[in-house]
């Protein structure tokens, strides 16, 4: 138990250091430092980074930067896909899905990289803004299209899809979704990005949960860990946050991928 206890605290330092897209670490510290199988530590890290993403909407609630409609059809349509995704997981090789989570971690790592090399330019709300997703320039809130919610439901989709897969929150996939398609400032990105894992994560610990294939004894010390790391993290964040600390995210990830490609392989 103090072992999943410790390795659950790191999760929730990472989480809270990094942001949504951290969370994608649980399932790896959960191979190497448990010796789980993939498919076993899904349902584990997929809760615990799901109650600190729903610690963070909260937060985010309060401050009034969730964009809570557009959380709930993204999280719907993440909900209908995550059940299969945990199906895949139990009938998938093991190797071939360390093999195929090394691959996105990889591409978190280099996309992180990217990012804190190449910081982007901060959005503002504007009537000519070329995303799909526009505020209104009075309320804040979105103009609701056609291509706004197909954007948003297929970012739903797959992020529930590697989500019940793969045991990972989806925020490697919803961040760089809504500043793709929206013009949402960086702070409401990750609060929406938050409560949408939060969300989507519920369905996932479920139907595990029915399923039988959720280890209560190793993920409630985990996410508890993971929840005390989340709170102290945030002390610290402030002061640790910047590209110096996203560039040590995406090599720690790098180097975890190709361990994971090695233990697969070998």
């Amino acid at each position: 138990m103090s072992i999943m206890l410790g390795l659950g605290l790191v999760i929730g330092l990472v989480l809270a250091l990094t942001g949504a897209g951290g969370g994608i670490l649980a399932v790896p510290l959960l191979v190497f430092g448990a010796g789980m199988s993939v498919a076993k530590a899904g349902p584990i890290g997929l809760l615990a980074v799901g109650i600190a993403a729903a610690l963070g909407a909260v937060l985010g609630l309060r401050e009034g930067v969730v964009r809570y409609r557009a959380a709930l059809l993204i999280a719907v349509s993440g909900m209908l896909l995550s059940p299969l995704g945990l199906w895949l997981a139990h009938r998938i090789d093991n190797r071939w899905l360390g093999i195929l989570f090394a691959v996105i971690l990889l591409l978190v790592a280099w996309r992180t990289f990217r990012q804190a090399t190449h910081p982007a330019a901060v959005i503002v709300c504007a009537a000519d803004s070329p995303y799909p997703c526009k505020r209104d320039g009075a309320s804040g809130r979105f103009v609701w299209t056609s291509a706004c919610a197909r954007a948003l439901v297929l970012s739903g989709t797959v992020a529930g899809l590697l989500s019940g897969l793969l045991g990972v929150g989806g925020g490697f996939v919803m961040v760089p979704a809504l500043r793709h398609y929206t013009d949402l400032t960086v702070q409401s990105v990750v609060a929406t990005s938050l409560a949408v894992i939060a969300l989507v994560s519920l369905t996932g610990v479920l139907a595990s949960a029915a399923t039988g294939g959720m280890t209560w004894g190793a993920a409630l010390p985990f996410s508890a860990g993971a929840l005390a790391g989340m709170l102290g993290g945030r002390q610290v964040s402030a002061r640790l946050a910047g590209p110096q600390l996203q560039i040590g995210f995406a090599l720690v990830s790098a180097a975890v991928a190709v361990g994971m490609i090695a233990r697969s392989v070998f």
